[in-house]
Formats: structure tokens, sequence, C-alpha cells
């Protein structure tokens, strides 16, 4: 109907967040948007990896290309993406993409000189600038030794074996190579409502009941043990596979259970590489979202003004 406005405000409450790890809800918005937030913050929030290598010595038992594919897929601290230049788009270097606005410059240089086995890993690449270094994977917090965790293992050299590398970090997006991916899993269900029909639930005996709360796979009912009644113990550990239903059903309990999806909510969990704060990934996935929103209001207004000026208003635009 003309005049109606569908505008919504979605809603995010935040539930948990780490460095690496943030579960949140999304509220009063619909699958769509869902997904696509979900798919902006996997494929095209923009960190630093690995671009170009230049191998000068190399007289490991790796290859040349196998090598730089492992350095490829070592995150990197990408604090500082969103500010860089895309190689492509620079103009202070003509897209040749090895300029301090658009890359990083890492060098490594190992030599083992020794009967024991030298672990060649990320910590062993020096780079140009302090902010875009190798992600360190360490517990600072733990108590456990970690002077033999020394970061991703690159290669492992032998005596008299020789790795002498120059390698460039460029900005660029999951969407052409996972290895600048920030995400290493987002996912999102709907939020469930169960509703237990008391009076039914009643009806059975304490064996019953038990047998009725260990048929579903993960634990979303319990039994009070004061009263024997069952209670819903967390709603979203179900897994829509509709275990609990078919076993009332097979109790001769059809309705004893009901459980329904809401549709405008939904619960994230975003797990991050190390590359960017899982905080961050989700203030960029938003910011890119709504500049892609942008765009296509943009677009809708261009062709309204080209289907009501005609040539007129591509001639304002410089068509």
């Amino acid at each position: 109907m003309e005049g109606v406005s569908y505008q919504r405000f979605p809603k995010i409450k935040i539930r948990e967040v780490k460095d690496d790890y943030m579960k949140f809800e999304l509220r009063e918005t619909d699958a769509s948007i869902a997904n696509a937030l979900r798919r902006v913050m996997i494929s095209e929030v923009p960190t630093i990896a690995i671009d170009l290598v230049e191998i000068e010595v190399n007289s490991s038992v790796l290859n040349d290309e196998f090598i730089a594919h492992r350095l490829g897929l070592v995150p990197l601290i990408s604090e500082r993406a969103m500010a860089m230049r895309f190689s492509r788009d620079c103009d202070a270097c003509d897209g040749d993409g090895q300029c301090e606005y658009c890359s990083v410059e890492f060098h490594l240089r190992a030599k083992c000189i020794n009967d024991t086995t030298l672990d060649v890993t990320s910590k062993d690449l020096y780079s140009s600038d302090h902010t875009v270094v190798p992600v360190d994977f360490s517990d600072a917090s733990s108590t456990i030794d970690n002077t033999e965790s020394r970061g991703i293992i690159i290669v492992k050299l032998r005596r008299g074996q020789e790795l002498i590398l120059r390698a460039i970090a460029r900005k660029g997006i999951g969407k052409d190579h996972a290895k600048w991916s920030p995400a290493a899993t987002v996912t999102f269900m709907y939020e469930p409502e169960i509703y237990i029909n008391e009076e039914l639930m009643e009806t059975l005996t304490m064996e019953e009941k038990q047998e009725f709360v260990d048929s579903s796979p993960t634990k979303v009912f319990d039994i009070n043990p004061r009263n024997g009644q069952v209670y819903v113990h967390n709603a979203e550990n179900y897994a829509y596979d509709d275990e609990v239903l078919k076993k009332a059903e097979a109790m001769g309990k059809p309705g004893l259970v009901e459980i329904h999806a809401k549709e405008d909510s939904f619960i994230f969990t975003v797990e991050t590489t190390g590359g960017i704060k899982a905080s961050q990934l989700l203030i960029n996935a938003i910011e890119i979202l709504k500049q892609k929103l942008d765009a296509v209001r943009l677009s809708a207004d261009t062709v309204e003004a080209d289907e009501q000026f005609g040539e007129l208003g591509a001639h304002m635009r410089g068509g």
C-alpha cells in the first residue's frame, strides 16, 4: 500500500565478548539482514595478508610455492586495514602495491647451524610496521611455560639448510581469497521459544519424564529435584532436530511441548582468526553493510531519476 513504511530498527545486545570470540543477539529484523551481516563479516571486512613472496635462498625440503602459500595463510594483526588503500586503487605507487599506504614489508632470515631441528615460525617474520605483525596465539594468562610455543610453524630446517625471503602484505577481502577472511566462523540461529504443557507433563511418571528429558541430544530440558517438574534448562541448546517432539508423539502425548522460532530474533556466534578483535569485526561489518545499502539506495534513486528526466538525468551525472 502506497505511503506505508516498512522501515525497521534492528537492535544488538552483546552477551559475551573476548578478543577472538563474541556472542550477541540481533533483534527486530529478519533473516535477510541477519544473513547479509554474516556474509559481510566473513567475506567483505578487509584484513592484511601476505600476497607477494620473493625467495632469495631456500634449501629446505619444501618448495618455494609451498612456503609462499603457508606464509599467505599466517594471520596478521589488521587493526589498520580499514584505513589502508587497496593496492589496485593506490595512486602513490600506481597500483604496484609496494608503498607505505597500501602494503607492509616483511623479512625472514633463518639458518640451522647445529644438529637440532630448527623450527622457523611466524615469529621469525620481521615487519616494517610494528602495528602489523603475525598474530600471537600464546596464552599470556597460562601458567604453562610458553617458551616452546613460538608461533605458527612455516618450515623446519636441519643442519646447513637456510631460508631467506622478502614478503609483501596487502589489504584484501575474503571474497577475493580466504587468507583475507577475518572470521574463523560466523553462525546464527533463530532464538527458540519453548512452551511446556504442564497439565500433560503431570500425567507422566518420573521414568517417562526422564526418558523425555534424555531424548534431546543437547541438554534442553531438566528435572527439578525438589518438585519433580520438567523445566527448560537452556532453550538455546535446542538444535531444531525435533527429537523431543517425536518422543512426545511416541509416548502418546502430542502437544507435550511447543517449540517455535522467533522470526525476528537471532543469536550470533563469532570467532575470528585473531587478525582483528571480534567486537571490531562486528563494527566494521555494520559500517560496510551500511555503505552497500547506501549504494543500493543511490542506484534506486538513479533509476527513478532516469525514468523522470530521461537523457537529462544521465547527462547531469556525466553519462
